[in-house]
């Protein structure tokens, strides 16, 4: 038995307020181990030298191939409709989660 909905069944999805207001992200950091995607959205601003993690989703890796392909998809209609999007250099970003392991 297949736990995806079958094509003619409809699902009612819920948005509250708050979650429709969404999160702001200019930093993605994506990890992964066998069995899972981890995606951290951060909110870096200029010049400061601190930012926080603002969500973080954890994904099956089935889930995160059916994500990159579905936006994938959204950027090359975005494209089509509103023109190339053009991705400038930004210089590397040191980062540092937390407190570092000593031997």
């Amino acid at each position: 038995m297949s736990d995806q909905p079958a094509k003619d069944q409809k699902i009612n999805i819920e948005l509250d307020e708050k979650t429709a207001e969404g999160t702001y992200s200019n930093l993605v950091i994506i990890n992964h181990s066998v069995s899972e995607f981890i995606v951290d959205f951060i909110a870096l601003m200029p010049g400061a030298p601190k930012a926080k993690v603002k969500s973080r989703i954890i994904l099956t890796p089935e889930h995160a191939k059916r994500l990159h392909k579905a936006l994938g998809d959204n950027i090359q209609r975005f494209e089509q409709a509103n023109g190339k999007i053009n991705v400038k250099e930004q210089p590397q970003i040191p980062l540092n989660f937390g407190p570092t392991g000593e031997a």
